[in-house]
């Protein structure tokens, strides 16, 4: 269940808001809860309580702690989630992007403005739901890109996620339950008990090592050469 966190401190505007995201949810017939915050301290201080959001709503300008300042805390605890900003004044659209904003919206609020921003909003979770996994790590709640992640190690307790990009998203969830989400992809195979690969970045397979086209080596296994081989032969016939 998605769960809405709409947070404003001009009373009205906030009633109007809470209104049309019922409207929303009635019409699209959609099961999801909201929570309703009168100024930002109160949002951050659910967040440091363990309380998140799949969704923020904003009003940016709001007396001692704006809506970008509340933005930027929410990012230091979920760098996943949809960000909208809503403002009577578009002079905070540049400031929006830097918090990775989905959007923003003028203020009044209309039944048209926010259903279709909702319809955007929502359709981007789907996809990014399908497409992606949620990680823990020291950096707080991150999203991968499954198309982004080259190989995945186990090095003691620390699970290592290898990006395209050259970054290393380290976290400490058993490297298990990883293989049971990953593989659940037909991209990934399991060469060796402690990695992963995504055999998208497959270059060559030897003896003893999978040749990623970043050029880093994976260990296989001894005795798995033939199978991974074979799984790497059926990934291919299935991308053509």
């Amino acid at each position: 269940m998605l769960q809405i966190a709409i947070c404003d401190d001009n009373i009205d505007d906030l009633s109007n808001i809470v209104q049309l995201v019922n409207l929303y949810r009635l019409s699209k017939h959609l099961n999801f809860e909201y929570a309703v915050f009168p100024n930002g301290f109160d949002l951050i201080s659910a967040l440091e309580k363990g309380k998140r959001f799949d969704i923020y709503c904003l009003d940016i300008i709001m007396p001692g702690f704006s809506g970008i300042d509340v933005a930027k805390e929410i990012r230091f605890f979920d760098k996943t989630a949809q960000i909208l900003f809503f403002t009577s004044s578009s002079e905070f659209a540049l400031e929006s992007y830097s918090v990775k904003a989905i959007n923003y919206v003028l203020k009044p609020i209309t039944k048209e403005k926010l259903f279709f921003t909702f319809d955007d909003i929502l359709e981007k979770i789907k996809t990014e739901k399908d497409d992606t996994i949620i990680v823990k790590s020291n950096e707080g709640i991150q999203k991968i890109l499954i198309s982004n992640l080259i190989f995945v190690e186990v090095i003691g307790r620390n699970v290592l996620f290898h990006l395209l990009s050259g970054k290393i998203i380290k976290c400490t969830e058993p490297f298990s339950s990883v293989c049971d989400t990953l593989l659940k992809y037909g991209c990934f195979v399991k060469p060796h008990r402690s990695y992963l690969v995504n055999m998208k970045y497959v270059d060559t397979i030897e003896n003893h090592q999978v040749i990623l086209q970043t050029l880093s080596s994976v260990p296989i296994a001894q005795g798995k050469v033939k199978e991974i081989k074979q799984q790497y032969l059926n990934y291919q016939m299935e991308e053509e």
